[in-house]
Order: C-alpha cells, then sequence, then structure tokens
C-alpha cells in the first residue's frame, strides 16, 4: 500500500463533468503538461459494469470498492493508497458501499 495521491499540480482540468449510471459515477478529465490524460473522481454506493478502451490503472485515493475483472469470479477489495490494473478493451465490475474516490491512468 502507498500514500495516496492528495494533489495533482501542473494541470488542465476540463470543467464539464463526465457523469455516468444516472450521476453515481462523476468524473473530471486532467491534462498534463506532456499531453498524458488521467480522470479524478467519485464513484457512489452501487454496482457498475464499465468498458475499457486503453488500459486502466485504478487508484484508490479515498473510500473503498470491491472489483471483479472480466474472466473471473473473484471480488477483490482496493482502499485508500491501493490500485488495481485493468486491460484495454475490457471491461470489470466495481462494487461500491462507501463513496470510493478515484485516479484513473489511462496507459
Amino acid at each position: 500500500m502507498t500514500t495516496p495521491t492528495t494533489q495533482i499540480p501542473n494541470v488542465t482540468v476540463t470543467t464539464q463533468a463526465n457523469v455516468y449510471f444516472d450521476g453515481k459515477c462523476v468524473s473530471h478529465g486532467i491534462t498534463f503538461a506532456d499531453g498524458t490524460k488521467k480522470s479524478v473522481g467519485v464513484i457512489l454506493p452501487s454496482t457498475l459494469t464499465f468498458n475499457t478502451g486503453a488500459p486502466e490503472i485504478m487508484e484508490c485515493v479515498a473510500g473503498s470498492c470491491e472489483y471483479k475483472l472480466a474472466g473471473t469470479d473473484a471480488w477483490v477489495k482496493s482502499s485508500a493508497g491501493e490500485q488495481f490494473s485493468v486491460p484495454g478493451n475490457a471491461k470489470f465490475d466495481i462494487r461500491v458501499t462507501e463513496a470510493y474516490h478515484y485516479i484513473c491512468h489511462f496507459g
């Protein structure tokens, strides 16, 4: 486990939110000076299925979730300071019982 990221300096923030699943997931895109893109957001209590384009790393900065990658049967817990990887062109289920604050690192 590592210390959760608390600040991201020197970025451009997209001020209009991305709202998914009737407001259960809300995120904002951020772009670094070198063009790298990430998103920061929160998922409210729910069970959701996400599809990825590029590979992603989900970093938990507060709260927790359980996730299940496509092709697996096990739910795995991820808490503040932990992260998990999702392959590109895949899907994963996420189950949240308390607000899950995250940074999505696109690979």
